[in-house]
């Protein structure tokens, strides 16, 4: 069946009519779910089908508002997304506590027809049943009413918190007016600053929260109070300090109350084993216990990366302190980066122009998968920023030339967008009665932007987040899934969402690859291998304390959601006290809060889940050793990863297509050496 895409049109978006217009389609849906819980003999036809499709049409409406909401942020945008979420949130809430629709669901599930479903279809209803189940179905009367005005309190919450974080890092500025300020800055950095403040009309420099600003001066400023500062203004965003209309402090407390509560009313012990319920784990307890493994092992290397890095700038360092504090670290690490191995990420940033990366790593993903990506022009966008790609198999035999998806990039920092890099769903890929509605994602980064007439320059760091959100995308947008619930990421357990971001990451790193993704801007010329060598050698500097960070806000995570009390901010911040004493290689003052711009967990979907990054970079690390053995283009191995993972969505549990892709279960062996922390 011929795939079609099915664009959003933003310039033709009135914000004044976004509300009314999805009133009447709430209201038009209802009647189609009407209609659906008075079907006498459900199937797949006549029930499952058609319920996915109203539920698709309203994602497709919303998606472009929501996406905006976040990247265009304004206050008529901000107006319009807060009336609409508490319609939309009673909308799904309502329809999975539906008894009519849980029993069709639980009726096919039962049938005879349902063992001759299709892989994706049997899993596509077993998950629809699991999700009924966690979203309150068997709840009654007051129970029930009570789970509808949790649901609609946190999805408020969750809103609020981002627009915490985003106004707060959006209301600090630091002019100065002389370059001197910004002693030690590299060049493109004071360029940056100076194009900040030229496009607020002022003089000089400019210096915002906005990612790539904070780098360059806990990086590279000489001015020890300037980080400090910037320490200080990034560590306390939505603390209240500047303004208590940001504070995030009660939104965290109400936020964790709330979900305890929501997972007593479904017979859960704790928000943590409600949220394992759906997962590759088996309970809590093991997400600790993991986490503590990894702890034991990189505790150690962490202590040893602070005291090297403690030595060297209280006895070494051209610019000496006395003591180590922490808006001193990236400043110093970089230095001792530099001495250890003769080489910094400044060296790497001319080699890796924006207009060489991402074709780059197009030709990368190509020669993987057997796919072309190609510019769509004068594209139907938000943003000056932003262009529309297609993706089509270039590989041979009946599917050559085949469209596969689209997705929209949007890669630069700028005032009124989310911070991070995140992908996120514009349209999920289903059969319909028209055709196969074909994938369409939105991936969006904060890198540092173009200054002046010369090309964005980035740092592998960020040349490796581009690789780990293009990642997702793929996972996305290459699914063969014609069943919306189980296609793409849909129906994927989260803790193994990140695999294929992850894995995607590991072509940062080789020769044969780095080839395709760098060219200096000036010359053309491709990264030296004596470069390359030198950042492969620092690839696992301070890795202990990379390390050791991440189990920290993992196991702050899981421990805080384990709470049943209802703990107060001052007894969240004691948990991570406590956490940071287990794990951590050193003190942070008392004002770092940064909990309160924790977005990943009291505002997205990593609540309880955070540790999926460690779970699955297990998976990932695992995965890309087999390439390892092949050959990093090894077109059979590739083609196998994408056909086991890539294409097949959720339609079987994470585990059951990993192994159809190593041959075993996953071990850890390639993570410990990937990260140097192997024996």
């Amino acid at each position: 069946m011929q795939g079609y895409l099915d664009l959003p049109e933003f310039s033709k978006i009135d914000l004044t009519q976004v509300e009314s217009k999805l009133v009447e389609l709430l209201a038009e849906a209802d009647k189609k779910i009407a209609a659906l819980e008075a079907v006498t003999n459900p199937d797949w036809d006549n029930f499952l089908y058609e319920l996915d499709e109203t539920v698709d049409e309203i994602q497709r409406f919303y998606s472009p508002v929501r996406h905006m909401n976040a990247v265009v942020n304004s206050e008529e945008i901000r107006e319009v997304h807060n009336a609409c979420l508490p319609k939309l949130t009673a909308w799904y809430t309502e329809l999975g506590q539906n008894h009519a629709l849980y029993k069709h669901t639980q009726t096919i599930a039962d049938s005879e027809a349902f063992k001759s479903f299709s892989q994706g279809q049997r899993k596509s209803v077993e998950d629809q049943l699991l999700n009924f189940r966690l979203g309150g179905v068997a709840l009654e009367g007051e129970a029930r009413e009570r789970y509808k005005e949790i649901a609609a309190e946190l999805s408020r919450l969750s809103t609020k918190f981002n627009e915490n974080v985003l106004d707060s890092g959006n209301d600090f500025r630091l002019n100065f007016k002389e370059a001197g300020a910004l002693d030690g800055f590299p060049q493109n950095s004071l360029d940056l600053a100076q194009q900040a403040a030229t496009e607020k009309g002022e003089e000089g420099y400019s210096l915002t929260l906005d990612f790539p600003n904070y780098y360059a001066v806990m990086t590279f400023a000489n001015d020890r109070n300037l980080r400090k500062q910037m320490y200080s203004a990034w560590n306390t965003r939505a603390t209240g300090d500047r303004n208590e209309k940001w504070n995030n402090a009660p939104i965290i407390e109400q936020t964790i109350q709330l979900r305890t509560e929501k997972a007593a009313l479904l017979g859960f012990d704790s928000y943590a084993d409600y949220s394992i319920a759906n997962k590759m784990v088996d309970s809590p307890q093991q997400v600790i216990d993991f986490l503590n493994d990894l702890a034991g092992r990189a505790k150690p290397s962490a202590i040893e990366d602070y005291k090297a890095l403690e030595a060297f700038a209280t006895d070494e360092a051209e610019i000496k302190v006395d003591k180590l504090e922490p808006w001193d670290v990236s400043y110093y690490s970089n230095q001792l980066k530099q001495k250890l191995y003769d080489f910094s990420e400044q060296d790497l940033k001319p080699y890796f122009p924006a207009n060489i990366c991402v074709p780059g790593m197009f030709e990368v993903t190509g020669r993987l998968f057997g796919i072309e990506i190609t510019e769509v022009k004068d594209a139907d966008v938000w943003h000056e920023d932003v262009t529309l790609y297609h993706i089509t198999d270039k590989s041979s035999g009946s599917s050559a030339g085949e469209l596969r998806g689209a997705f929209y990039m949007d890669n630069y920092a700028r005032s009124g967008k989310r911070a991070g890099a995140w992908m996120d769903v514009c349209v999920g890929r289903m059969k319909k009665k028209e055709g196969v509605q074909l994938p369409v994602a939105y991936l969006t980064c904060n890198l540092t932007p173009p200054v002046g007439d010369q090309p964005a320059l980035l740092t592998h760091n960020e040349l490796t987040t581009l690789f780990h959100e293009f990642g997702h995308g793929l996972h996305h947008m290459l699914t063969r899934v014609d069943y919306s619930a189980v296609a793409g990421i849909s129906g994927v357990e989260w803790d193994a969402v990140e695999l294929p971001s992850q894995f995607l990451e590991n072509w940062c790193w080789e020769r044969e690859s780095i080839d395709l993704v760098s060219g200096h801007f000036e010359t053309g010329a491709k990264l030296p291998q004596e470069l390359l060598e030198k950042a492969r050698a620092a690839k696992n500097y301070q890795s202990g304390l990379t390390t050791v960070r991440q189990l920290e806000f993992g196991l702050f995570d899981m421990v805080t959601h384990l709470r049943t009390d209802n703990p107060d901010a001052d007894a969240v911040q004691k948990i991570l006290d406590d956490v940071r004493r287990e794990v951590a290689a050193y003190e942070v003052p008392a004002e770092v809060k940064f909990q309160n711009a924790f977005s990943h967990i009291f505002a997205g979907g990593y609540a309880a889940g955070y540790f999926s990054y460690k779970w699955a970079e297990v998976l990932s690390s695992d995965a890309y050793a087999k390439f390892e053995e092949d050959g990093i283009f090894n077109e059979q191995t590739g083609r196998h990863f994408m056909q086991s993972i890539l294409e097949k969505g959720g339609t079987q549990k994470a585990l059951e297509l990993f192994v159809d892709f190593r041959g075993r279960k996953p071990e850890i062996d390639a993570l410990l050496r990937h990260t140097g922390l192997a024996a």
